[in-house]
């Protein structure tokens, strides 16, 4: 796969796990192209922990606000403007369906560093603590590998943003799901045998006997 594109081909299946009425937090990076990709008929409430309810990803006419990764971004009619207080209240009452987040490394735990480099300029966590752990669903969207280094790990070595909080990994390589038993493979991009996926993957993958192309 050629690397320009991984980060829409991601996207495009982080997409299908949306549901129609869904409230949906997206992180810096690629979770701000889901939006582009959802299924006809699929609409979601897109909330920011800056204060919009309703904002309008990729809506630069007029300029309203800028999304989790500071582009421009823009308020659909009926959205809103709140205070950072009810905007933290909400993630932290649980009434965000599912936040999408880039990540540094995630665990066969489902543990998810991707706050802090140590030694590295980073700009900060953001609401990604609150949400990890306030969000009915947590998708994590990243690319597999970083430099050729695996960032599906049997425990992670950054520091957390949060413990055992992901529901979900999709990758250019894969699906994964978070069980009590690990990490389930339950689909694979045919580019790649399931030998190079686990060979890209430090945890331990458990495949699932319902194994099946990514679509």
């Amino acid at each position: 796969m050629e690397k320009s594109e991984i980060k829409d081909f991601i996207a495009k299946r982080v997409a299908k796990e949306l549901k129609d009425g869904d409230v949906v937090n997206l992180g810096i990076g690629l979770p701000t192209l889901v939006p582009k990709y959802l299924p006809e008929g699929i609409h979601v409430t897109l909330q920011a922990e800056n204060g919009t309810v309703g904002a309008a990803a990729g809506n630069t006419d007029p300029i309203h606000d800028v999304d989790a990764g500071g582009n421009p971004s823009g308020i659909i009619k009926g959205g809103a403007f709140i205070d950072s207080a009810t905007s933290f209240g909400l993630i932290r009452g649980g009434h965000v369906d599912a936040t999408i987040l880039g990540g540094l490394e995630v665990d066969e735990e489902g543990s998810l560093s991707n706050w802090i480099i140590p030694g590295k300029l980073m700009p900060g966590m953001g609401g990604a603590m609150d949400l990890l752990v306030g969000a009915k669903n947590v998708i994590v969207a990243m690319e597999h590998t970083a430099k050729g280094n695996a960032k599906i790990l049997k425990k992670c070595r950054l520091p957390y943003t949060a413990v055992k909080c992901t529901n979900m990994i999709i990758t250019e390589m894969g699906v994964m799901v978070v069980t009590d038993k690990g990490l389930v493979l339950t689909e694979y991009n045919p580019e790649f045998t399931v030998e190079q996926i686990q060979a890209a993957t430090e945890a331990t993958l458990i495949i699932s006997p319902d194994l099946k192309p990514m679509v």
